[in-house]
């Protein structure tokens, strides 16, 4: 039963542009509508999902409570893929908001944890299109969408962090409880806790000083 309400729920997403002819008050409708579909199903309560969302895979996909999601969230748990098979898990928890066009896409293991912030155009991702290290890696002249996924590796994402736009994340990461992500940052590793990096790929530039109450430049 759960399993057909989330190939339900899906459905609500799929059907949401044919929507966009019909008038304000249809749409405004139709997003409450949604929300309450993903809240009740998802057990995710207080739930939003801003017009142009788009959930898939949600059978692999946890929510905490509170979470809110402006417009054009892409959110994908990819289990099937040309002839590969994965089992994804991606973990949203509490009160994690989304800005405008964030992409969040996995075949292994992204989890957000509570309070988390992300700005607008946010890429999050814990593989590639095509493998590009070890015994069996892509040709170029293959279409990259021809590719096998993989090469990254899981991304978790700490409490309280603060991820501006335009960033990219690229596992496998950590990023540690209260850092910040500056804007048109490129993360791949180890982010420690409490502290600002910025760059493409991104280094520490501040870390917090308790002491002294303030950020301090390294």
């Amino acid at each position: 039963m759960k399993r057909n309400a989330l190939d339900i729920a899906e459905k609500y997403f799929e059907a949401e542009p044919l929507l966009w002819g019909m008038g304000l008050v249809v749409r405004q409708i139709f997003l409450k509508m949604k929300s309450l579909v993903v809240s009740i199903i998802l057990h995710a309560p207080g739930i939003f999902l801003g017009p142009g969302c788009i959930v898939r895979g949600t059978k692999r996909i946890s929510f905490g409570r509170n979470i809110y999601a402006n417009r054009n969230l892409w959110l994908e748990a990819v289990t099937n893929y040309n002839d590969q098979v994965f089992c994804p898990l991606i973990t949203i928890e509490d009160y994690v908001s989304f800005s405008d066009g964030v992409h969040i896409t996995s075949i292994q293991r992204i989890i957000i944890k509570r309070n988390v912030l992300i700005g607008s155009r946010v890429f999050i991702s814990d593989h590639n299109h095509g493998l590009y290290a070890g015994e069996t890696q892509s040709f170029p002249a293959e279409p990259p969408a021809r590719r096998q996924l993989g090469g990254g590796g899981p991304v978790e994402i700490g409490e309280n962090v603060w991820i501006c736009d335009n960033v990219a994340i690229l596992g496998p990461a950590a990023i540690g409880n209260s850092s910040i992500i500056a804007a048109n940052s490129v993360v791949r590793g180890d982010v420690p806790a409490n502290v600002i990096v910025a760059g493409a790929p991104a280094k520490i530039i501040k870390r917090y000083n308790p002491d002294a109450r303030s950020w301090e430049r390294v």
